[in-house]
């Protein structure tokens, strides 16, 4: 097949959207597909030679450096497909870029599914532009509705999808790579350097350093486990518009900047505790390479979590919102070795089986489907 992949972040960016399309595309190149992708420029290119990149024109996300969005290419994408049409598309954003995707791929008749990656009706709050949230909402909503399939990583996901109307929503899980997230990275020369001794606690984030992601409850937890064991260590992996602030109000947290590969593995599998209090993630692949590593994690009962954690079986899962038992949980897994350590043990167990092979055979059975059903007829699609 000939496949078409649409992305407003990619790498060199580092968040979980721009790592999971990345995943896609160089999982379905593969497996012998010609891929291309559609996405802004980047200052850095770094390209798999099996996929050919598409580069429009982006600019800067306000009010967030280091990301950018894509501008409207409608015209552009209309042209290349033309020539060059693909079998099927996939959108995995909803911004500009997206939205003239999908007007450029219907108007041709190309079979289009879309990802559900990121909750901005959620963000806008978080950035003084709550009252954008129900408009917001709705733009997604139609944006969804409009593709023959939108994949979501979750049940719950799935569910509220269907329960406003996104009759199209289908399940497509998140995999890890349990061959580079593994125990055995457990690095003492680098806990060494974070001035961490064997017995000393270490808690990490990994992540975007950024409002919506209810990083106060993290360091409130923090605080109080440390209240108790002075010798804990906060160890902050990642960037963004919260970074300077904080490390200037925490001069005691290590803020290493962001990580990639072996180099990111080491700092989960060199960590005892992953905190991850975010409620805005549709998923959040962080919960599941802190669960390859074996660490022990503390979650609310939302997104990955919610798919992958059995409460006090392979981590803490807590109920949503409920920032007391948060921090409960965080202290009694700092203080308690022995069960941190056998939740660590169970939560590696628990994600064996998520093999990205797996993930990128249903990634293409899909898409195969959707271009079978082109052929044969118009693709159906809700809200046209």
């Amino acid at each position: 097949m000939r496949i078409g992949i649409v992305t407003e972040t990619y790498p060199p960016e580092i968040n979980g959207v721009a790592l999971t399309v990345q995943g896609l595309a160089e999982g379905v190149a593969a497996r012998g597909h010609q891929v291309e992708v559609v996405r802004p420029r980047q200052r850095i290119e770094g390209d798999d030679d099996r996929i050919v990149s598409v580069l429009v024109r982006g600019a800067a996300l306000p009010r967030y450096p280091g990301l950018r969005f894509g501008l409207p290419a409608g015209s552009r994408l209309l042209r290349h497909w033309r020539a060059q049409r693909p079998d099927a598309v996939y959108i995995a954003t909803e911004g500009p870029l997206g939205h003239s995707a999908l007007n450029a791929a219907r108007r041709l008749g190309i079979p289009v599914a879309s990802g559900f990656h990121t909750r901005f009706d959620d963000y806008a709050a978080h950035y003084g532009l709550g009252f954008l949230t129900p408009l917001v909402l709705a733009y997604l909503r139609r944006f969804h509705r409009r593709s023959a399939a939108t994949l979501v990583p979750t049940r719950a996901l799935r569910d509220e999808l269907l329960a406003l109307g996104v009759t199209n929503a289908q399940l497509l899980r998140r995999a890890v790579d349990t061959a580079l997230f593994q125990p055995a990275r457990r690095d003492p020369s680098l806990r060494a350097a974070w001035r961490a001794l064997p017995s000393t606690p270490v808690v990490l984030y990994v992540g975007r350093i950024a409002a919506e992601k209810n990083l106060d409850l993290a360091i409130a937890a923090f605080r109080i486990l440390q209240a108790r064991m002075p010798t804990a260590r906060y160890v902050w992996v990642g960037d963004g518009p919260l970074r300077i602030e904080l490390a200037a109000a925490h001069p005691d947290f290590i803020f290493t900047g962001v990580q990639r590969g072996e180099a990111l593995a080491r700092h989960y599998a060199s960590a005892d505790l992953f905190l991850f209090p975010s409620l805005s993630e549709t998923f959040g692949n962080v919960t599941l390479e802190a669960m390859a590593s074996g660490v022990a994690v503390v979650a609310f009962d939302h997104g990955a979590a919610r798919e992958h954690i059995v409460d006090d079986v392979n981590g803490r899962r807590i109920t949503a919102g409920d920032r007391d038992d948060f921090i409960a949980a965080a202290l009694e897994l700092a203080l308690d070795v022995p069960r941190r350590e056998r939740l660590g043990h169970n939560a590696r167990s628990s994600v064996a089986a998520l093999a990205p092979g797996t993930v990128i055979a249903e990634f293409e059975a899909l898409l195969r489907t959707l271009a079978e059903d082109s052929v044969h007829g118009p693709v159906a699609t809700a809200g046209a």
